[in-house]
């Protein structure tokens, strides 16, 4: 899957980082590193982290997805 945080919107709140650890990490306060191709493994808590941030700036595009969940937005 391949995942794109939008920085400038991004807020550092860390909702992504505690429920995806292996693939979002806050670097200090407020900066984000991520994963741009996160491992399907990870889908459910990806999925999670983009539900719970509050700026919406996570998006994903995950082929494998079943059809009723989609995508988040990326093509």
């Amino acid at each position: 899957m391949r995942l794109v945080v939008d920085l400038n919107r991004c807020q550092g709140y860390a909702q992504c980082a505690f429920l995806a650890p292996d693939v979002f990490v806050m670097h200090g306060e407020e900066a984000l590193l991520y994963n741009p191709h996160a491992d399907g493994a990870h889908r459910e808590q990806v999925m999670r982290a983009v539900t719970a941030c509050p700026v919406q700036a996570i998006m994903v595009d995950d082929p494998d997805a079943p059809e009723s969940e989609g995508s988040s937005g990326v093509r």
